[in-house]
Parts: structure tokens; C-alpha cells; sequence
């Protein structure tokens, strides 16, 4: 179960980025960026596959740069990607950012 602190503070980070259901700009923080990408991710349906172009529609609708972001849900691991298709990861399976940021580092 999910801390109540932790809970508040993604909440105001998702105020602070989002104008509805626009992406205001990309946070440089790597954790307020997680919280972002696991926001914008859940866009997409679970056990759906998705060309790169559906994915660019499905993110532009949020957010101008699709290309940077689309990059970024891969490289959270919170999609995956193979032969130009995408899916969603499930969410059991997310990384903490802890162990993506030491994946970064390798």
C-alpha cells in the first residue's frame, strides 16, 4: 500500500505539470518525471499492442513532444517495445525509481 505522503506529494506534482489533462512541461527531476510518465502511461490500455504512431497520437494528445516522452516510457520500463510496436507494462511490474536510476548508471 502506498504511503499517504507519498500519495499527496505525486498529487501536487501531477497539479503543478498538468492543465487538465495537458502535460505543461516535462519535469527535469527524475522523480517528479516518473511521476509523470506513470500518469501519462496509464493512457494507454494494458494488454493492448500499439504501432509508433498510435503511441505519438496517444501522447500528443497530452503533450507536444511525443518523441522525447515516448523514449522515456520506454527507458522507465514503464512500456516496452519490439519490431515498431509498444505496450504497456503492467504496473506489478514497474521499477521503483531507485532501481531505474541505478540502471541509469550502468
Amino acid at each position: 500500500m502506498k504511503n499517504v505522503k507519498l500519495e499527496a506529494w505525486e498529487e501536487k506534482v501531477l497539479k503543478n505539470y498538468l492543465d487538465g489533462t495537458r502535460l505543461i512541461k516535462i519535469p527535469a527531476s527524475r522523480k517528479k518525471r516518473l511521476v509523470v510518465l506513470r500518469w501519462l502511461v496509464r493512457k494507454f490500455e494494458q494488454e493492448v499492442t500499439y504501432t509508433e504512431r498510435q503511441v505519438n497520437e496517444i501522447i500528443g494528445r497530452h503533450h507536444s513532444d511525443y518523441a522525447t516522452l515516448r523514449r522515456e516510457l520506454i527507458g522507465y520500463q514503464l512500456m516496452e517495445r519490439e519490431n515498431g510496436f509498444y505496450w504497456r507494462l503492467p504496473a506489478a511490474l514497474w521499477k521503483s525509481e531507485t532501481e531505474i536510476m541505478r540502471q541509469m548508471e550502468l
